[in-house]
C-alpha cells in the first residue's frame, strides 16, 4: 500500500498560534500530557506492511490512542514560541526489525512551520534525532486556567525525512511525507508565581 501524499494547508502556523492568551512572557512547562489519536488509515497501512505499532514506556498505546507524558518545556506566549519535551515514544516492529521513536519534542517557532522531532533507534542503535511529524493544522490554543496551556485538535502528518528513513529501514517504498498520522491534543502545566 502506498502512503498517499496530502497537501500542506498551512506552511506557517506559528505566527497566529497563540493569540490573546492571558499569560505574558516565558513560562516553564512543568508537566502534562500529549495524546495522539492514530488515524485508522495509518494503523491499517502499517498492518498491510506487516508493521506492528507499540508503546515505549512510560508512554501508552491503548485502543489507537497514544499518550506521552510531558517532562519539560517552555512557552513564550507573547512571541509565539513553544518547546515541549516528552518521555517515552512509539515502536514499529516488522519481523526482526524494530524502530523506536522516542523523546518527542514539539517545536513552534516564529516564522517556521511547527513540527515534532524525536530520537530514532534501529534495533537498539541510536540513529539520531530527526524531524518526524509536521503539524499542519491546529484547532484551538487556549488557557483553561492560568496554570494550564491547551493546544487542541492538531493535525499530525509524517515528515518527508522520517518517511525516507522508514522506507530505508523496512526496505519498502510505501512511506511518504504528508500521510496523516492522527490528531494530537496537548495539555501542559505552566509554572506560575506560587510554583516558584
Amino acid at each position: 500500500m502506498k502512503f498517499r501524499n496530502v497537501t500542506l494547508t498551512a506552511a506557517v502556523l506559528a505566527a497566529t498560534l497563540l493569540p490573546n492568551l492571558a499569560q505574558a512572557g516565558t513560562s516553564n512547562i512543568l508537566g502534562g500530557e500529549t495524546k495522539v489519536a492514530l488515524s485508522s488509515a495509518f494503523v491499517s497501512a502499517l498492518g498491510s506492511l506487516g508493521v506492528t505499532p507499540g508503546a515505549v514506556g512510560p508512554a501508552t498505546l491503548i485502543k489507537g490512542v497514544a499518550a506521552f507524558p510531558i517532562t519539560v518545556g517552555a512557552a513564550d506566549l507573547t512571541n509565539t514560541y513553544v518547546d515541549i519535551g516528552h518521555v517515552g515514544g512509539l515502536s514499529l516492529t516488522a519481523g526482526s526489525t524494530k524502530v523506536t521513536l522516542i523523546n518527542f519534542q514539539i517545536e513552534v517557532l516564529p516564522g517556521s512551520a511547527p513540527y515534532i522531532s524525536g530520537v530514532v533507534t534501529v534495533n537498539g542503535a541510536i540513529a539520531g534525532r530527526l524531524p518526524l511529524f509536521d503539524l499542519i493544522a491546529i484547532g484551538s490554543v487556549y488557557q483553561p486556567s492560568k496554570e494550564w496551556l491547551a493546544i487542541q485538535n492538531v493535525t499530525v502528518v509524517l515528515d518527508p525525512a522520517a518517511a525516507g528513513a522508514l522506507n530505508k529501514v523496512f526496505a519498502v517504498t510505501a512511506f511518504s511525507g504528508g500521510f496523516s498520522i492522527g490528531t494530537a491534543n496537548t495539555l501542559a502545566l505552566l509554572e506560575t508565581e506560587y510554583c516558584r
